[in-house]
């Protein structure tokens, strides 16, 4: 406890584990050097997704035993080693004994390892970069995705088992942050492109979508008329916007909206200057979401 002003109050503190190695640890395959064991439990928790058994290696318990004074934990985890344990355990046994993270966190990176298992590398990546999708980080998705499809492409070259699905999944997904990102033409592309891959109803459903907000309504009737095998498909979509349609018209933003189309007739520099206003906040959390 610390007082302040005759009141107590109450601070955490987080002590170091371990010695500060003079030798850094490199972790293969992340391509990061640690220099402490906090370092490393920032890098298992950051990368969770990327991990595998390679490193429950004999070099790690090396380092932890030798470098940073951790005898103690290197030696049980020597035993999950050379026991052929679960990666899960091992990081997890690493992240309590230096208590670096709370329990909490714990389970959340339990959790991912256990959804990693058994995944390639390429698959591990894609779900990392699933996660800044679900973040709206869309312009970041969007350069990573076009990486690993590269990182695919040289895979499928040299003859390792790539997968078309996962290439599937990869442009659909690029379609999802590029429409995020409102470039719905470049969207468009990545979708039929990830339809022609493995045929998805739901990407050739994307590819229509991104077409109808890219084009005019006149623009768009013509090119779905010129497409008569995806005739069913274009149908439900229509059905599905107005549908959607309806249900934004019972949303706060459109009755805000609409309150503001009366106030126009009122108040016209009123109402300008509240477009200002809601212009800039928007362009404000566009640019948050594109960073």
């Amino acid at each position: 406890m610390i007082e302040d002003g005759g009141k107590e109050t109450a601070m955490k503190v987080s002590l170091s584990v371990g010695n500060y190695a003079v030798r850094p640890f490199y972790m293969e395959g992340l391509g990061y050097h640690v220099y402490c064991a906090e370092e490393l439990c920032y890098c298992l928790k950051e990368n969770a997704f990327l991990l595998d058994a390679d490193l429950m290696n004999d070099k790690l318990l090396g380092w932890l035993g030798q470098d940073c004074g951790l005898g103690e934990l290197a030696d049980e985890l020597s035993v999950m080693v050379h026991k052929k344990g679960s990666l899960s355990a091992f990081v997890i046994r690493i992240l309590e004994y230096v208590g670096f993270y709370d329990l909490e966190t714990m389970r959340e990176v339990e959790q991912t390892l256990k959804r990693g298992a058994g995944l390639s590398m390429l698959e591990k990546r894609k779900l990392r970069i699933d996660q800044l999708l679900d973040l709206r980080k869309f312009a970041a998705a969007q350069a990573e995705y076009d990486g690993l499809l590269r990182l695919w492409e040289e895979t499928s070259s040299q003859g390792g088992a790539a997968g078309a699905d996962l290439k599937a999944r990869l442009l659909h997904n690029k379609g999802v942050a590029l429409a995020g990102l409102m470039r719905y033409g470049q969207a468009a592309r990545a979708f039929y492109q990830a339809y022609e891959t493995d045929g998805s109803l739901e990407s050739l459903r994307c590819y229509l979508a991104a077409k109808r907000m890219e084009l005019e309504d006149k623009e768009y009737v013509a090119f779905a008329a010129g497409l008569p095998e995806y005739t069913e498909t274009a149908l439900q979509l229509e059905k599905d916007v107005e549908l959607l349609n309806r249900r934004w018209t019972r949303e706060a933003d459109y009755q805000r909206l609409s309150v503001r189309q009366k106030f126009l007739h009122e108040d016209e520099r009123g109402y300008e200057e509240e477009n200002v206003h809601l212009m800039k906040s928007l362009k404000d959390a566009y640019r948050s979401m594109s960073a």
